[in-house]
């Protein structure tokens, strides 16, 4: 089966098939590389500014100074996006150190590889359709999220084991109940840390609503600062929604009277069940999905 798509590669658009980054390459060796997953709504990047400045964020913990300015990689991104007549996409952005001895110690001077990468995906706001069918079951994992002092949450690099641990954690859950059919054992993995709080899902930002008030763990733990989430949380508080950001056990979760997840491609997936418990929308989960589509509306297609 062919990939007919475009992928933009170090300043060129080149064929998927043909789309390949050097074996030297520092993304590739160690995970040395940032990056960015975006919504395109209507032809409009949603939240750009948030994107490129969580982009600098990481890229500065990284003390990987790419000298590429935001107008150039939004250029490169709109030159993929008409290259594949897209208008509702998934973007994802690369920025490694580039090619490198191999060495740990990355020299000072980089040649950055840049990768952009783009699939279709359904329209978003009012009129959109969700790119996931049901809610989603989430089950707790032993994998802990890696602790702050060690790498930084709100980093977004390269390296994803510690997600990837954990889903493969729930595959071997799914393998054990389904006689190695190969299937999770659910939709997400919600992670703890070190100490046992929740902190997150493998990719996504969790958030649970107990007596109308909305809560998520905060990200003064290891706790990735989502865009979707910062975007809910601003929505709630203009909407007059009381917000809690906190350190929770998971059975304050599952004790919630509303659970969902969040994250560029989900946008607001209510939880269906936790550990079997079930959970689901509500009023709350119900209102923060419209204000939310409300405002992909206004931003993108109006």
């Amino acid at each position: 089966m062919t990939d007919d798509r475009y992928y933009h590669v170090d300043g060129e658009l080149v064929p998927a098939e043909e789309a390949t980054v050097s074996v030297d390459d520092r993304g590739f060796r160690y995970g040395d590389g940032a990056f960015e997953t975006l919504r395109v709504y209507g032809g409009t990047i949603f939240g750009w500014d948030a994107h490129v400045e969580r982009l600098a964020a990481t890229c500065e913990a990284l003390a990987l100074e790419h000298g590429l300015a935001a107008a150039d990689l939004r250029a490169r991104i709109d030159e993929t996006l008409a290259a594949n007549d897209l208008e509702d996409a998934y973007v994802r952005l690369s920025i490694t150190r580039g090619v490198q001895p191999g060495k740990l110690t990355p020299q000072s001077e980089v040649d950055p590889t840049v990768v952009i990468y783009v699939k279709p995906l359904p329209r978003g706001g009012l009129e959109g359709d969700s790119v996931w069918d049901e809610h989603a079951t989430v089950r707790t994992v032993e994998t802990r999220r890696i602790p702050d002092d060690a790498i930084p949450a709100a980093a977004k690099t390269h390296n994803y084991l510690n997600g990837i641990l954990a889903r493969m954690e729930l595959r071997a859950v799914g393998d054990g109940e389904n006689e190695g059919e190969g299937e999770p054992a659910a939709d997400e993995a919600l992670m703890c840390d070190l100490e046992g709080h929740v902190a997150e899902g493998a990719t996504s930002n969790l958030f649970f609503v107990r007596d109308g008030v909305l809560h998520t763990p905060t990200t003064d733990g290891p706790v990735l600062p989502g865009i979707t989430r910062a975007f809910v949380l601003e929505s709630a508080r203009a909407d007059d929604i009381p917000v809690r950001e906190g350190r929770y056990e998971p059975a304050d979760v599952t004790d919630a009277d509303e659970a969902f997840l969040t994250n560029r491609t989900w946008e607001v997936r209510p939880i269906e069940t936790l550990d079997g418990t079930e959970i689901g929308a509500g009023p709350v989960t119900k209102r923060l999905t419209q204000l939310y589509d409300e405002r992909v509306e206004r931003a993108c297609y109006r």
